[in-house]
């Protein structure tokens, strides 16, 4: 192969490879916008509840997993989730997911195995650290 056909398949490769980059990056900066929308409501993301917390002397993040994991470990094996309004038809009801939206409000989802549905509880973190938490709205989603 001569040095200028050499030359014209490197520049080739170079400009390719110039061109994946480009596709990838773009790719990524989509990643990113598309899980900024996705974290909006999220109290992992919401700059004024984390401050609410910081006030009281919390961590939000320490917090955070620490009312996610008061709200999972009422799952019991042989019996309902407390918080949950149901009652388990074909197993116990238990939650599945909790997500904090911010300092106040909380989503959460449900199943016995077979039927599911979603919790808005809304909480508060007391002086003395006690989290109550009370159930706003539920539903069932009805079984196809």
């Amino acid at each position: 192969m001569n040095a200028k056909k050499a030359k014209e398949s490197y520049d080739a490769k170079i400009e390719n490879l110039k061109a994946k980059v480009e596709a990838k990056e773009s790719y990524i900066d989509s990643l990113v916008n598309i899980n900024m929308d996705l974290t909006y409501f999220s109290l992992d993301s919401n700059e004024d509840a984390i401050s609410y917390f910081e006030e009281m002397g919390y961590d939000a993040n320490k917090l955070s997993l620490t009312i996610s994991d008061q709200i999972i470990s009422q799952n019991k094996a042989g019996a309902d989730n407390p918080i949950i309004p149901f009652v388990g038809m074909e197993g116990n009801m238990s939650i599945n997911k909790v997500r904090l939206l911010n300092h106040r409000w909380i989503i959460a989802d449900f199943t016995d195995g077979v039927y599911w549905g979603e919790l808005f509880i809304t909480y508060e973190v007391r002086k003395d650290g006690v989290v109550d938490f009370e159930v706003e709205k539920s539903f069932l989603y009805p079984r196809n």
